[in-house]
């Protein structure tokens, strides 16, 4: 379900003899509101490879995301947008019933808002990740998946989309000819049939560094997770996503980072085609 061109250049090395495996970190970025900081920002851009910036609907402002965009130039990381709900309240975490329309327009609205910032630093937008509620629900949902799609492929067919490995968003992306990156989660633990535990149960996230390092390793270098019943499922992604609002987001960053580089494996992100 990954766009072809993408996977071959993430782990391929145009005939020589054995490239070191690659893999892009990705973290939730510029997620405060007016006066609100959230997050750990500014540490952690220190140990990822891209941002996935909120463009003001679950979280963010104009000011924050100003703020956010010109660090992430900044600092050199590939930017990407980060398009959520309009449930500031429920920071995008809640489900709502919402049309393929309204997919399409949210998403379409919240891209252009966020790119005008980048543009206006200097920087590039690289790829799109919906956020929360609508992430899950385009994931099942066809018509929201095709709708949401069609939106990053209007405003630019060469955006990059994150989303989670087997999911509807990535068999869209397919079909509609965009580039995508299959998502993996270092900091939440899995269930048997391969999705997220739901934050409402108990061990939905991991609370070490470590045990999110092994996790992350295993499934890079053994393509399969291991559930909290002790299963095996097979897993591969291409980005990992690290969630910058836990209160040791930057120690986790930091730890996965040098584990990374450690274990042999790269860290950068999915090329624009």
């Amino acid at each position: 379900m990954k766009n072809g061109a993408l996977h071959a250049d993430m782990n391929t090395n145009d005939g020589l003899e054995a490239e070191q495996r690659v893999i892009d970190l990705n973290c939730d970025f510029g997620e405060g509101f007016g006066a609100y900081a959230f997050g750990q920002d500014e540490e952690l851009l220190a140990y990822v490879s891209s941002v996935n910036i909120a463009c003001g609907f679950h979280a963010g402002d104009p000011h924050t995301i100003r703020e956010a965009v010109e660090r992430s130039v900044r600092a050199g990381v590939a930017i990407g947008a980060h398009p959520g709900l309009p449930d500031r309240l429920g920071f995008g975490r809640r489900e709502m019933a919402v049309s393929p329309e309204e997919v399409y327009d949210y998403a379409l609205y919240q891209i252009g808002a966020l790119d005008a910032f980048v543009r206006a630093a200097g920087g590039k937008l690289r790829h799109v990740k919906p956020h929360g509620a609508l992430y899950h629900m385009a994931g099942r949902s066809p018509a929201l998946a095709a709708a949401f799609v069609r939106a990053v492929r209007a405003y630019d067919p060469a955006l990059v989309l994150y989303a989670q490995g087997g999911s509807e968003l990535l068999s869209e992306a397919s079909r509609q000819g965009i580039g995508s990156a299959a998502e993996i989660f270092a900091d939440r633990t899995y269930r048997e049939d391969g999705t997220l535990t739901p934050r409402t149960e108990p061990n939905a996230v991991h609370r070490t560094a470590e045990a999110a390092l092994v996790q992350t390793i295993g499934i890079i270098t053994g393509g399969h997770v291991a559930t909290a019943g002790g299963q095996r499922v097979p897993l591969q992604g291409d980005t990992v996503c690290l969630h910058g609002d836990g209160p040791h987001a930057a120690a986790f960053a930091a730890r996965l980072h040098q584990g990374l580089i450690a274990a042999g494996i790269g860290i950068r992100p999915p090329h624009r085609s």
